[in-house]
């Protein structure tokens, strides 16, 4: 019985900061020493990115207490997690809630009273009642809605929301799910010489994304938008990058680490993976009609394209959510697909390979399904 992705929605907040302005903030307050700068000055040029969307607007009109800087761009005292995560709290809140009612309003034929599950994720902030809570409360639903969290699993954690959902879906043909991602990653700015703090300060940033999942058949009577039929997943783990992409909680922030390597551990490991994937699919390379790659950073989507023999466009979408938004981690991989259905290629019938990559190193695949024709 397939289930499908209905309402595929996406929400940044307000504020947002060209790359060129952030490597110039980044310069003045984490290094006085000119060989730090340079490598500063090279991370973000080659970053691939051009602009991304943050939370913090110490520079704006909100009247909201400043958390990194006052006086134009005086840097304040370097905010504890205490401080990060109250700003989690009260955001995080206010544009899960948003994201949720978009979602719904997104999705032809159904209304927040269809929605039996609920499924939130996030890795950037806690608080409790949670997410879920408040997502109930704001849509009216029941009290006996199912809801559930992920926390804390990183940038492959959609993937697991929507397996979950998935599951729920087969199990009661009459289940509705609704999965948000929603991750505050520039919250957690570092001031530091450190490498990985400074790969962390230049790729991450802030964003949401989320769906209904639905054994329902599309509801569109004009079958004016695609929607994505979830077929197959797969998991892998890549031991030996277990240090290199992880982080933990510090008495400054969550302390991020994506070392260098990881473009490499990926293409050394992709190969294996898909091949995996589309075995257990019963799918062929040539097969695959479309690739959603989450872009952790351009040098990982460029040793994807490589190591998969790609033409260059074939990771158009991924680029390009590179480029606007960074990247945003549980969350991106939804805004790929949300970028590949906006783009109007995609046509009945075809298959999207999708994959990111998370802590452990983990890497979690997905081959979803094109339907595009209304239901007969």
């Amino acid at each position: 019985m397939p289930t499908y992705l209905h309402g595929l929605a996406t929400t940044v907040p307000e504020p947002h900061y060209t790359q060129e302005w952030a490597c110039e903030l980044m310069q003045r307050h984490a290094t006085e020493r000119r060989g730090v700068r340079r490598v500063i000055r090279s991370i973000y040029r080659n970053s691939g990115i051009e602009k991304r969307h943050s939370v913090i607007d110490d520079w704006g009109e909100t009247g909201a207490a400043p958390v990194f800087f006052q006086d134009e761009d005086t840097l304040l005292p370097t905010p504890d997690t205490y401080t990060r995560n109250q700003v989690y709290t009260q955001e995080g809140r206010r544009l899960f809630e948003a994201l949720a009612r978009s979602v719904v309003e997104a999705a032809p034929g159904f209304e927040a009273e269809d929605i039996t599950h609920v499924v939130t994720i996030s890795c950037t902030g806690f608080f409790a009642p949670g997410p879920d809570y408040h997502v109930v409360r704001a849509l009216g639903l029941p009290g006996s809605t199912q809801r559930y969290h992920l926390g804390f699993m990183g940038c492959y954690a959609a993937f697991q929301g929507l397996r979950m959902a998935q599951a729920f879906c087969l199990a009661d043909p009459d289940a509705v799910v609704l999965v948000l991602s929603l991750e505050l990653c520039t919250l957690h700015l570092r001031f530091t010489e450190n490498t990985d703090d400074l790969i962390a300060g230049a790729v991450f940033a802030d964003g949401g994304a989320g769906a209904l999942v639905s054994a329902q058949k599309p509801r569109d009577p004009e079958g004016g938008t695609p929607i994505l039929a979830l077929d197959a997943f797969h998991s892998a783990l890549i031991p030996e990058g277990e240090g290199d992409m992880a982080w933990t909680v510090g008495n400054e922030g969550f302390q991020m680490k994506l070392s260098t390597y990881v473009p490499e551990l990926i293409q050394a490991n992709l190969g294996a993976v898909v091949q995996k994937l589309l075995e257990g699919s019963g799918e062929g390379t040539g097969g695959v009609d479309h690739w959603a790659i989450h872009p952790g950073g351009r040098a990982i989507l460029d040793r994807a394209q490589e190591t998969m023999g790609l033409e260059p466009d074939a990771l158009a979408a991924s680029r390009s959510v590179l480029r606007q938004f960074g990247n945003m981690s549980s969350a991106t991989i939804l805004f790929v697909l949300k970028e590949m259905i906006s783009s109007g290629g995609l046509a009945h019938g075809e298959s999207i390979l999708a994959l990111a990559f998370g802590p452990g190193l983990t890497v979690e695949a997905g081959i979803l399904r094109v339907v595009s024709d209304p239901p007969h």
